[in-house]
């Protein structure tokens, strides 16, 4: 039986659409300058989204969902060809990256508010994959969640600040895929110290502090 996959609705397209203007051009933008660029009334793209920070909160929302579903697929799936689907596939993160990152250069409160919501639903998605068993437990849950999205994001802005290109999103990410992922993968499945005396050291420092 074949599957019909739902058309896009206006709102979809307005949203997907808001997202990669931000990501191209910030959020210093005004409802008319956005209609104008997405092609739509103005009064239309008022009574959807109310006012520029409706919209992006629409955008937030968004770009939370789709990377919670692109981390949720391949950090509990235990072939590794998902994983190598979504690294082909990366340019197609461009326009969430864009965004991302104009997000966490604004440093605004919308801006701060979709970090701890990227944070949190790291915790979620990682404890989902310890339980599906394709990752490690941790004994802080949310610390190490909070870890990974702040070293990672900020990892990311400081290469992106050294690339040859830094406006073509799509380069940056493929170039991204071939310098970062093979060390990030080694890195998180054999980990770096050769015994646990760090560790055990900060542990037992820490109980007594």
């Amino acid at each position: 039986m074949t599957t019909v996959r739902d058309e896009p609705t206006l709102v979809d397209r307005l949203r997907a659409g808001a997202t990669e203007h931000f990501g191209k051009f910030g959020f210093d933008q005004s409802m008319l300058e956005i209609s104008i660029a997405l092609d739509v009334d103005g009064s239309t793209l008022s009574d959807l989204f109310g006012s520029v920070n409706g919209l992006r909160a629409v955008c937030d929302e968004y770009v939370l969902s789709s990377i919670r579903a692109a981390k949720t697929e391949s950090l509990s799936a235990r072939d590794p060809g998902t994983w190598l689907t979504q690294i082909a596939g990366i340019e197609s993160f461009a326009p969430t990256m864009s965004y991302l990152v104009r997000s966490l250069q604004a440093g605004d409160e919308l801006g701060h508010t979709l970090l701890r919501e990227m944070i949190e639903n790291a915790a979620t998605y990682l404890e989902d994959a310890v339980g599906t068993g394709t990752v490690k437990p941790s004994r802080d849950p949310k610390a190490r969640a909070r870890f990974l999205a702040t070293s990672v994001g900020g990892g990311f802005l400081l290469y992106l600040r050294m690339h040859q290109t830094p406006e073509d999103m799509r380069e940056v990410l493929r170039d991204y895929a071939r310098d970062m992922i093979i060390p990030a993968v080694e890195l998180y499945t054999q980990g770096l110290m050769a015994d646990d005396t760090m560790s055990d050291a900060f542990l037992n420092h820490s109980l007594h502090v």
